[in-house]
């Protein structure tokens, strides 16, 4: 494994033990070169799948595309790691699961929509509104009050 610090690529691996939600191995790693430590995760990949974006582009699935995504929308929210790493995986094996060697980024999005709805509706809010492309503050009002609405029956 490549060092993040000064690139040499041999690094002892100190301590190895399974994540919370047991969907990867993490492991601490020290670099031969510099001694900098640092944290890799080894997770299984069923499939390389590809994600179709709406104009046609296809590019390889990226984990790392969604967790950022979704750790931006509960920024500052009080929703443990734990939680998004766990929706973030439960995707993951949805879309390698699926069968399909292709998967439009709609359905992607769809999912983790899906997700966040039922993990914070502030976050929900926020996925949306960039993921739904609002324009406008009416954009958010309505979709806020949708939310609101579903949540009170």
């Amino acid at each position: 494994m490549r060092c993040p610090f000064c690139a040499h690529d041999d690094s002892q691996v100190k301590d190895s033990r399974p994540t919370e939600d047991n969907t990867a191995i993490r492991r601490r790693r020290q670099c031969e070169s510099c001694g900098g430590r640092f944290t890799t995760f080894e997770r299984v990949q069923l499939r390389d799948v590809l994600v179709v974006k709406s104009g046609g582009k296809r590019e390889a699935f990226d984990r790392a595309k969604i967790e950022q995504s979704v750790s931006l929308a509960c920024r500052k929210r009080g929703i443990e790691q734990e939680r998004i790493d766990q929706l973030v995986s439960g995707i993951q094996r949805q879309v390698e699961t699926a069968g399909d060697g292709e998967v439009p980024s709609s359905r992607i999005g769809e999912m983790v929509m899906d997700g966040l709805r039922q993990i914070d509706s502030v976050a929900y809010i926020r996925f949306a509104s960039v993921y739904r492309d609002f324009s406008e503050a009416r954009d958010f009002e309505e979709f806020a009050s949708q939310v609101r609405d579903a949540g009170t029956d």
